[in-house]
């Protein structure tokens, strides 16, 4: 059985002080949402999002944070020799929202 991908997921997140809320994701295809969370441009964290629409982030250091929340695209289960898919990916659901600390 062949997963369909029909339209393009998509949430809109809110963000009050280091916590953000996920609306329901439109169109999702139903494989895993994941927070992707990134301080100064380099990825730091991913949570998974998929029961939970809230997500805090309690990590204290100084800098620019960076929340998206993405959705897995299955395309075919070819690795890499680290154990990585190579074709399938998360593809972003959300604009990203920042903030500083």
């Amino acid at each position: 059985m062949d997963q369909k991908f029909e339209g393009t997921p998509k949430a809109t997140l809110t963000l009050a002080g280091r916590k953000v809320t996920r609306s329901e994701v439109e169109n999702h295809w139903g494989s895993r949402l994941q927070w992707k969370v990134s301080r100064d441009g380099k990825e730091i964290a991913t949570v998974g999002a998929g029961l939970e629409p809230t997500f805090e982030h309690t990590d204290g250091a100084a800098g620019k944070y960076e929340v998206v929340l993405q959705i897995f695209k299955y395309v075919n289960y070819a690795k890499d020799k680290d154990g990585k898919f190579t074709e399938s990916k998360y593809v972003d659901a959300s604009t990203p929202v920042t903030y500083t600390i």
